[in-house]
């Protein structure tokens, strides 16, 4: 029995690579266990497994007080062979259980960052099984593109987040939404960037949508971007395809903040990029027709450039940037002079919106011209507006006596006896910061 238990032993080990001593230690300890559990039995024992003959004996031990060994006996029962043989084949198949276990989470602990290419074993609502094999790996929802559909049985490349021992196993977390999936790619497909003659600095993706990858050549021959791109496209197509269709901006890296956030904006043409590095922000100024395209369906570009080049990206067109410069004139059509409730004199307009200011209108109101009690916006005043100064610093000559502003109610001063009474002209005035929501400001987005 004990030749035939060494010679399956063997055998496992050739098979499963689980060392003959790793068993056999395993088993001697299971067997001090039974060993305990007989009845006159030593307190103290241990098992011996002659690796050659595969012969079994128990050591009973004698200790004294300070647990050194006194004394030792062959205590071996007569009928320990049949104990041993089955105690031999539970702790042969935990052993290999355990073993297996520790090399399949020994061969995927340090891959993290790699790529696994597995077969789609299971899909629903919560993760995606893949078979890679010896194991299989979890594909969360929240790591799955959601433009992509997982069919059964189809191959699928993706990446490794993360590895966990549990007690069933290694559990092998992938993602196909990690930005370093596509760096592994284009690993895989461009061999400057594994010899280190190509450098990819910085990646910024929307998975299923856009990924902008910034490269760099440590070598003046080479070209980054052609590198990349390979001959008619080649090698972006293969990471193209492999993505499922998700297209890939490659563009050369560049030390200059300035010039590498226009890079980052390709491939809208910007005309003018202005860094602010006391707030972090690059002012990019882009002609009026390239400011849709700068922009992107959604703030897309300007996301994807602000996250590549590590600066939040302002995009204001040509025309826009003029106005500022210019003060931000803001004609405000409609609206009354009113008191607020700290009984201040400010400019209503019309239909809402933030009240401005005598003083940021651009009006200085005499001591003795300044209208009476507040009224609420969109009625009469209960005393005709100042005639000196319209908001914006118009005279008040400017506009005819007759003509009101919208919204206002009839004039409740008798004309024949207070005489003409003008009210304030719709000019254009200076817009104040948080001006009325409803004027245009400047149009597309910073990055994220």
């Amino acid at each position: 029995m004990n030749s035939e238990m060494m010679e399956a032993l063997s055998t496992i080990e050739r098979e499963k690579g689980i060392s003959v001593e790793t068993m056999l230690e395993a088993l001697a300890n299971a067997l001090v266990t039974a060993y305990k559990r007989m009845p006159d039995a030593a307190e103290e024992a241990l098992v011996e497994v002659d690796v050659e003959t595969g012969e079994i004996r128990v050591i009973a031990q004698e200790l004294d007080e300070e647990g050194n060994v006194v004394r030792e006996w062959d205590d071996t029962p007569s009928d320990f062979g049949r104990i041993a043989a089955q105690h031999a084949k539970q702790v042969i198949f935990q052993s290999i259980r355990d073993a297996e276990r520790d090399m399949k989470y020994e061969e995927y602990a340090g891959r993290e960052g790699d790529i696994v290419t597995g077969i789609i074993q299971q899909t629903d609502q919560r993760y995606t099984l893949l078979d890679l094999g010896r194991v299989e790996a979890l594909l969360p929802q929240a790591e799955q593109v959601q433009t992509e559909r997982y069919e059964h049985g189809s191959r699928l490349k993706a990446y490794i987040v993360e590895v966990r021992k549990t007690v069933k196993g290694p559990q092998i977390v992938v993602s196909r939404t990690h930005p370093g999936l596509v760096k592994r790619l284009f690993e895989m497909e461009v061999p400057e960037i594994v010899d280190g003659v190509v450098e990819l600095k910085a990646v910024a993706r929307e998975p299923g949508h856009r990924t902008k990858i910034a490269v760099a050549s440590n070598d003046s021959n080479v070209d980054p971007v052609g590198a990349c791109v390979g001959a008619r496209g080649s090698r972006v197509r293969m990471v193209v395809n492999e993505l499922r269709g998700e297209k890939v901006d490659i563009v050369p890296y560049t030390e200059d903040p300035a010039d590498f956030v226009t890079k980052a904006l390709a491939p809208a043409r910007v005309r003018e990029v202005r860094i602010h590095e006391d707030t972090g922000t690059a002012e990019v100024i882009v002609p009026d027709f390239q400011l849709s395209l700068a922009i992107g369906k959604e703030g897309q570009n300007a996301r994807l450039a602000a996250r590549l080049s590590g600066w939040r990206v302002d995009i204001k067109s040509e025309t826009q940037l003029a106005e500022e410069e210019a003060g931000g004139a803001v004609e405000y059509a409609e609206g009354e002079w009113v008191r607020n409730e700290a009984g201040e004199l400010v400019w209503q307009p019309a239909g809402g919106g933030e009240a401005i200011s005598a003083a940021e209108a651009g009006y200085a109101a005499p001591a003795d011209s300044v209208p009476g009690e507040a009224t609420p916006a969109g009625s009469a005043p209960a005393e005709s507006p100042p005639a000196e100064e319209a908001p914006g610093g118009a005279p008040a000559d400017s506009a005819p006596a007759e003509e009101a502003p919208a919204g206002a109610g009839p004039a409740e001063v008798d004309a024949a006896e207070e005489g003409p009474t003008e009210e304030p002209a719709a000019d254009p005035v200076e817009r104040p910061e948080g001006g009325d929501p409803a004027v245009s400001s400047t149009e597309g987005e910073g990055g994220d």
